[in-house]
């Protein structure tokens, strides 16, 4: 990376760059070995339904929430809002991890709050990551800072994936379960309670929280300052859109992997590998390493698969969607783990290739000055699919035997779906030969 933002400003924000990617890296992992074990704590305690109602509730809230985050990210100082979120999530993740040490357990409620206040976060963190690292990076880097955040942030959950499938279940005879296959550690280790994991994920946001401080940095995209009311400042962003609606349409049906992504692997999976697949918090944990390492992949080679010279963002897209469908569909039918890891890296790939390819042309299409507002539109559409899915799939049909299986069906009849919306308008959204930005 530091070989190509040597030259002219990019030179000039290399440093912040790769502060900003340090601090990431850092709370993601601890971060991510949280957010895999609160779905187990609540399928090992046998409430798959209320968690399904707590994550409703949680989509609901980031509902009002995600349109007010993304009129933060246009209005104020991008360094100063992480600095604020790291040092408010690591106080409640410190207090809620003491408490647990206090009582010797921590009540659903407050590992709700905790899932709750990380789902903010995120709604608050990704549009400000995305907008300060387009602020802070020349155009012509605006493909290959993208791949580089999904590396960052996918190696984090890969070491998240390894950290949670031995935190989760521990060690037994001194080997923890791996991928299927047993690895010696050479010692027993006992299963973490979650306020263990919820204190080492505090410590991490305040490491961040120090990283982040030390950031100095020059905007190369200048950014005028606003004001009026949050409601006045977010139609600034959806008039935009209304204006350039090739822009709107796709960056509402390409979220739709995005979409799948989040209502399965944080509701669906952990049933799904305890009542279909019929493994433990070692499979789950895996098969989010899994994921990950798609991700991976596709932050490395998702330019080289997909050229611009021969292939438009708009039909690798297209593309990537169908296959996610694919595998969806293959899910539905198969009950072995291993091909349930080929999936999951299958849909590391298409999601975060498909991310990659999308941030690139938002990036190109939207002025910095709208991005965390026409970002934050976009959030609102994801938020009502995923209500509609993750309300439809508490019903008690789907926690009934192996019934989580019809869960992917449905997810993949979603995606063939969207798929065929980008390329019933696919000449209208067809990314311009030059790739310039509307506002150049």
């Amino acid at each position: 990376m530091s070989d190509d933002l040597k030259e002219e400003n990019g030179w000039e924000n290399r440093r912040a760059i790769l502060l900003l990617f340090l601090a990431n890296s850092i709370s993601g992992v601890a971060q991510g070995i949280s957010m895999i074990a609160i779905p187990w704590y609540f399928t090992k305690s046998g409430d798959t339904s209320l968690f399904g109602y707590l994550y409703a509730a949680i989509t609901v809230v980031s509902l009002l929430w995600g349109p007010f985050s993304g009129t933060l990210v246009d209005k104020y100082d991008r360094k100063k809002i992480f600095l604020i979120l790291n040092l408010v999530m690591g106080c409640i993740l410190f207090s809620v991890a003491i408490y647990g040490f206090q009582k010797g357990a921590v009540p659903w409620e407050l590992v709700g709050f905790v899932y709750l206040t990380t789902f903010m976060n995120y709604n608050l963190h990704y549009p400000n990551l995305y907008a300060f690292a387009q602020e802070i990076t020349e155009k012509k880097y605006y493909g290959k800072i993208t791949s580089y955040l999904e590396i960052q942030g996918q190696v984090a959950s890969v070491l998240a994936g390894a950290g949670a499938a031995l935190l989760l279940e521990g060690t037994r005879d001194g080997a923890f379960s791996f991928f299927g296959f047993p690895f010696e550690v050479g010692r027993e280790i006992a299963p973490w309670g979650i306020h263990k994991i919820f204190l080492v994920d505090a410590f991490t946001y305040f490491l961040s929280f120090f990283i982040i401080y030390l950031i100095r940095y020059r905007a190369l995209i200048p950014r005028e300052k606003e004001s009026g009311a949050v409601l006045e400042r977010l139609k600034v962003g959806y008039d935009f859109l209304v204006a350039n609606k090739p822009v709107l349409i796709f960056g509402v049906a390409s979220y739709s992997i995005f979409v799948a992504v989040l209502v399965v692997v944080f509701y669906t999976n952990p049933i799904y590998v305890e009542k279909h697949l019929l493994g433990g918090g070692d499979v789950y944990a895996s098969s989010e390493m899994c994921y990950s390492l798609g991700a991976i992949l596709a932050g490395l080679a998702i330019h080289y698969i997909f050229n611009e010279k021969y292939i438009s963002i708009s039909m690798s897209t297209i593309i990537m969607t169908f296959l996610t469908a694919a595998l969806f569909f293959v899910l539905n039918f198969s009950q072995s783990i291993f091909l349930f890891y080929a999936m999951m890296i299958i849909l590391g790939l298409t999601n975060a290739g498909t991310r990659i390819q999308r941030i690139t042309y938002l990036f190109r299409k939207i002025p910095n000055q709208y991005y965390g507002r026409a970002g934050s539109i976009f959030f609102v559409t994801n938020i009502l699919f995923r209500v509609f899915f993750v309300t439809l799939f508490t019903i008690p049909f789907f926690h009934e035997k192996n019934n989580i299986i019809h869960t992917m069906g449905i997810m993949g009849v979603f995606l063939v779906l969207s798929g065929l919306v980008l390329i019933v308008f696919y000449s209208r959204i067809k990314l311009s030969d030059d790739g310039s930005s509307l506002d150049e």
